[in-house]
């Protein structure tokens, strides 16, 4: 059953981030005092202020802390509280579907499409990339490191039947999983697949405490790598790994034709924010024990007008002949 936008607000105004890293479903709280008060211009700063904007995102942007600098910024700039759900992909597009939310960030582009064909989300803008990694037990049982092709990896570990731990939670990072073992002709399940139904935080220690193999976004992973025992085995394309790897994030704001209570107007303002030259300043220099987690990708000489639009759509006549990159 759909919740209830006002009875979800009433549920996570506490305030406080609610359970472990990397659990699915985590309720995060940029800001201080000030209701949200529905949709409507904003008019003026003073307006802003006194407004919440409900964001639904991935535990990727949470157990990093990515989100909290991001929130801190945009608070900074507009006074205005950023009420953030961490869930899988999946579950966070779902939460949007009901009515749930503002403004939505996530990565898994077939999702996002699915999503803005429906009509739910407008205005998506291509946001930062990192990549997937291929993590397992330092002793590497099933002999995949250094592999360049990751299909082969998981063909190798199927074989081997060493436990890999799985997401299996709808996440952006289930979704390039489940499309590497497609393109490896292999359907995982037996003893040795493991479904842990959680974010990718819980999910990384399991698969430590197991001694199991994970794919894992290279941000979580370097987030956590001190409390694991585990290791990068297959790299992504930021270090010269297969394409199949790459990671982009996307942001999209809930359209305000089929979602009457979404406020559009500080949907916008976030987008404008997170995707100019402030916000991806932010992701620029985002670092942890001395590394970039991740990359941005808003800001272009040469735009991609695909990040506006589903894949392979078209638009008709005169209108494909435009470019348009400045409206928000």
């Amino acid at each position: 059953m759909p919740i209830q936008r006002r009875k979800l607000l009433a549920i996570v105004g506490g305030g406080t981030a609610a359970g472990l890293a990397g659990c699915s479903g985590i309720l995060g709280d940029e800001g201080s005092n000030g209701n949200k008060t529905g949709s409507g211009s904003s008019g003026s700063s003073a307006e802003i202020q006194s407004e919440e904007l409900v964001l639904t995102t991935t535990t990727s942007t949470y157990d990093t802390g990515l989100l909290d600098e991001i929130n801190a910024g945009f608070k900074n700039r507009f006074g205005t509280r950023v009420k953030a759900i961490a869930q899988g992909t999946g579950q966070a597009l779902q939460t949007a579907r009901n009515g749930d939310a503002d403004v939505i960030m996530v990565h898994s582009r077939s999702q996002e499409d699915e999503f803005l064909n429906q009509g739910h989300g407008i205005n998506r803008r291509d946001l930062m990339f990192n990549d997937f990694v291929i993590v397992g037990p330092p002793d590497d049982p099933a002999g995949i490191k250094g592999m360049k092709d990751a299909t082969k990896a998981f063909a190798t570990i199927a074989k081997s039947q060493e436990t890999f731990a799985s997401r299996g939670d709808d996440s952006g990072t289930h979704s390039a999983e489940l499309e590497i073992w497609a393109k490896s002709g292999i359907k995982p399940g037996g003893k040795w697949y493991l479904e842990t139904g959680q974010g990718m935080g819980e999910t990384l220690n399991q698969a430590s405490q197991q001694g199991a193999y994970t794919l894992s976004d290279r941000g979580t992973f370097i987030s956590q790598q001190n409390q694991l025992e585990l290791e990068i085995l297959i790299q992504g394309p930021i270090k010269g790994g297969p394409k199949i790897l790459e990671n982009p994030y996307g942001i999209i704001a809930a359209n305000p034709a089929v979602h009457k209570n979404s406020n559009y107007d500080l949907a916008m303002a976030y987008i404008g924010f997170v995707t100019g030259q402030e916000g991806q300043k932010i992701i620029k220099n985002y670092k942890l024990n001395g590394k970039q987690l991740f990359f941005p990708q808003a800001l272009s000489k040469d735009p991609n007008y695909q990040q506006y639009v589903p894949a392979g759509w078209q638009p008709s006549g005169d209108a494909g002949k435009t470019n348009d990159t400045t409206d928000t």
